[in-house]
């Protein structure tokens, strides 16, 4: 991976950390780099598991593994919620 995709992995990860945020019903107690930070991973985790389902297969726009992305997004979000409320 070069230099140019690991930065649009990260701006890309930032946005996909956002709309999971957005996903999550009710107010979360985590701050924005911490949402960065849980978008960019579910973006990596995200794309590996869709490679394999073969979701990457398509012409147009990858919809299917942008909505892995923000749904584990959105469980790492939730996860951590909870973790940091105990």
């Amino acid at each position: 991976m070069e230099i140019s995709g690991i930065v649009s992995a990260i701006v890309i990860g930032a946005f996909i950390g956002i709309l999971g945020r957005l996903v999550v019903p009710g107010r979360q107690h985590v701050g924005v780099v911490m949402t960065v930070v849980i978008g960019i991973v579910a973006a990596f985790v995200g794309a590996l598991i869709s490679h394999p389902l073969g979701l990457y297969d398509t012409k147009g726009i990858t919809w299917l593994v942008w909505v892995v992305q923000i749904v584990l997004a959105a469980l790492g979000i939730a996860w951590y919620d909870r973790r940091k409320r105990r």
